[in-house]
């Protein structure tokens, strides 16, 4: 089975970005799917993807956010989106766990669970922390290049794209059946 691993904030909904800086929405009231993930969602499972979203959402370890709250979100995305698994790492960056990005628990474990083949599979992201973590699985890497101030890459991601309907379309065309 073939996947593509979605980083949640800045690739499948708007973040919020303050001083150049990306953050996470702080309730289901602003929290926005961006209108290229409906398109582009429905290519990559139509053309055989396995969807499976990844994301660090630290606030609910550092007690500014609730579980509750992001999995509201969750469920708007699991209602407009043909989102087969999501996957949350809730500790902080100081946490000492194998989930949180750029480390690859997340994906690892999905794809036990649901037979991955990682070789075959893509991970899109907007932070250095996913690209990292798709090349620690061997997955093909897609960084969505908003320019967030001081976000640099530690390693070359196989493509640079705008969005995650940019980031569909390249996947289909360069995909490993």
């Amino acid at each position: 089975m073939r996947a593509v691993f979605l980083d949640r904030d800045g690739v499948l909904n708007e973040c919020r970005v303050i001083d150049g800086k990306p953050f996470p929405p702080e309730s289901t009231k602003t929290f926005r799917v961006v209108p290229q993930a409906f398109e582009a969602c429905r290519k990559l499972k139509e053309a055989g993807f396995t969807l499976v979203v990844v994301t660090n959402q630290p606030d609910v370890g550092r007690g500014t956010q609730t579980f509750e709250e992001v999995d509201a979100m969750h469920e708007i995305l699991r209602a407009t989106l043909p989102i087969d698994v999501i996957k949350v790492c809730t500790h902080g960056h100081d946490g000492e766990c194998e989930c949180r990005k750029p480390k690859p628990g997340m994906l690892f474990d999905s794809a036990k669970e649901l037979t991955i083949d990682l070789s075959k599979s893509y991970m899109v992201g907007d932070r250095w922390k996913d690209i990292d973590c798709g090349h620690a699985c061997g997955c093909t890497t897609l960084f969505i290049d908003y320019e967030y101030t001081g976000e640099r890459l530690r390693q070359q991601p196989d493509a640079i794209v705008r969005d995650i309907g940019e980031a569909a379309d390249w996947i289909i065309r360069h995909s490993i059946a």
